[in-house]
């Protein structure tokens, strides 16, 4: 037989995904919750802990429990052509999110961009010789105000140069098309995803619940020459977000030789 908090967690749960409280709705108070027969103040405030665990709902000091946004966020790999021409305006983030009718943005987390030596991954990832001077962007990829996704990404120094992506302005129309507009040419991209629970710092960046798994993606963008141009590092909620690999060529393409890298 369930205890009586998990009893409360089922039928939230159950209220939740019927809509009856709504995304951005708080859930009523511990005190109107015990006053309304629900259970004492611990069985409440213990399903309310197991809600937020499990991705249902986020508690906000002085904001109360509030119903979290789990509607899915369809982001497709066709995202990337879309915004490889010179006069789009909006990164493949924004795009993918317009496209829902959903207010997509990126934020840029300061300083905006680094100049580092690369980690050994990173070197191997853009395939660099160990401690080549790279520029690392980070950024928040937001719905409002709710951030959905965190972004680290990483460029050989001469090409972020070339595409003035050293600077620590946000990017106007994405990197993609800054890279188009320096004739540096992005013709392919290849993405490797894994799913793990979140770590603390991950959870907190994203507001969710210790419970809730994570999608981890890493791209890495090429130009026609097989030449990596960007290391692109996201993590996102699994929850929000829908993958979609559209339109996949079935035949590879026939690399040119590949220059050597610059400092």
């Amino acid at each position: 037989m369930a205890s009586k908090w998990e009893s409360l967690v089922s039928q939230l749960k159950t209220q939740i995904d019927a809509g009856e409280y709504q995304p951005g709705q708080r859930l009523p108070t511990v005190s109107a919750m015990v006053a309304a027969g629900e259970g004492s103040i611990t069985t409440v405030q213990r399903a309310y802990a197991e809600l937020e665990a499990d991705g249902y709902v986020v508690m906000r000091r002085r904001g109360g429990t509030v119903v979290r946004d789990r509607r899915k966020v369809r982001v497709a790999l066709s995202r990337y052509s879309k915004v490889m021409e010179p006069s789009s305006g909006k990164g493949p983030w924004e795009t993918a999110t317009a496209e829902q009718g959903l207010d997509g943005t990126m934020f840029t987390i300061a300083p905006g961009a680094e100049t580092l030596d690369a980690p050994e991954d990173v070197a191997k990832a853009l395939e660099l010789p160990p401690g080549w001077q790279v520029v690392r962007r980070r950024r928040h990829a937001l719905i409002g105000d709710e951030v959905v996704q965190l972004q680290e990404a990483w460029y050989p120094l001469a090409l972020a140069q070339q595409a003035g992506l050293d600077s620590p302005s946000k990017i106007v129309g994405g990197v993609l098309g800054a890279m188009v507009r320096a004739g540096l040419e992005p013709a392919e991209a290849e993405e490797r995803i894994r799913a793990w629970v979140p770590s603390p710092e991950e959870a907190v960046g994203l507001t969710i619940g210790s419970r809730v798994p994570v999608l981890a993606v890493e791209r890495v963008t090429r130009d026609g020459t097989g030449r990596p141009l960007e290391l692109l590092r996201i993590v996102g909620a699994a929850d929000r977000l829908e993958l979609v690999y559209d339109g996949l060529p079935l035949k590879g393409r026939r690399r040119t030789n590949r220059p050597s890298p610059r400092r």
